[in-house]
């Protein structure tokens, strides 16, 4: 049974390191959640490391970008590990071809295509219409309010042909403020169900955390995995990746799971037990919001 907890620094003595997710637990897509701010500012006072780990498709430097945009200060986090950059590092080595099918937000997603300068000899990427395309780019969708079932006939097509779809973002949603939008993960999940073969390179999958690790690892190599606390508000991604991993979880409530675990403050603890019984999610601890 997860221990329910009233702030992060009840446990966090126990831990060196902290991998963090983002949305839902620093910000909400908009805007930075003041006590999650002041929480981490407080653990690295105390001599603990912060690796933000977060299911963006955006580059490191993307990410930091943002966070100074939705408030969240440099002294609150060491490093940033990202979908993103795991996923890019797939794509420059090959693997979903070099004329690829994007779908996304070029506006947004363009950083995704950037050179990345740590892969020797990486492959020159072409984006072409689908019917050109050796395999498929997933940012995210079109429109991120669209069901992902418009994109049945362009999958149809994608899996006769046998492409692969490198998804940058496993998420299924997320909120944006009190908005909820459809993730890349979403379009990976259709077309996996629909016989095609997806890649996916953030949370839950290991990639992400062999790169977190290894962030982690450029700020003090001396920290080993028991060391570590996973924080994150989703059951199939944070927590569903911590225990893959072996690593102590921090479940918050507060985020996407709020309705279910009736979490105002904190989780209604009869609610939470049903949560995470149903989803077959065993986080160390819970909270309601981190702070």
């Amino acid at each position: 049974m997860t221990q329910i907890v009233e702030n992060l620094a009840e446990i966090s003595q126990n831990y060196r390191a902290l991998f963090v997710d983002l949305w839902g637990c620093v910000h909400n897509g908009i805007t930075a959640y003041p006590e999650a701010v002041a929480a981490l500012q407080a653990y690295r006072k105390s001599g603990g490391v912060v690796v933000l780990v977060t299911n963006s498709p955006k580059p490191r430097a993307g990410v930091a970008m943002q966070m100074t945009q939705f408030g969240v200060p440099e002294d609150a986090y060491d490093t940033i590990a990202t979908s993103g950059d795991s996923a890019r590092a797939a794509m420059f080595t090959g693997a979903v071809g070099q004329k690829v099918y994007f779908i996304g937000e070029w506006q947004r997603d363009w950083e995704f295509f950037e050179p990345l300068n740590v892969i020797d000899n990486p492959v020159a990427i072409t984006r072409v219409p689908l019917a050109e395309a050796e395999g498929i780019v997933c940012c995210g969708p079109f429109d991120t309010m669209a069901d992902p079932d418009v994109n049945r006939a362009d999958f149809l097509l994608a899996k006769t042909i046998g492409l692969k779809l490198l998804c940058a973002n496993p998420d299924i949603v997320v909120d944006r403020g009190h908005t909820r939008e459809w993730c890349a993960g979403a379009l990976a999940k259709l077309y996996t169900e629909m016989g095609g073969e997806s890649l996916y390179f953030g949370k839950p999958h290991p990639p992400i955390y062999d790169l977190a690790r290894r962030r982690l690892a450029e700020v003090d190599k001396s920290i080993q995995d028991e060391d570590i606390l996973a924080i994150g508000d989703g059951p199939h991604t944070d927590i569903s990746g911590a225990m893959g991993e072996g690593l102590d979880a921090l479940f918050i409530t507060g985020g996407l799971a709020a309705a279910e675990t009736k979490t105002s403050h904190q989780p209604d603890p009869e609610a939470l037990k049903a949560y995470l019984d149903k989803e077959k999610s065993a986080p160390t601890f819970s909270i309601g919001f981190l702070r």
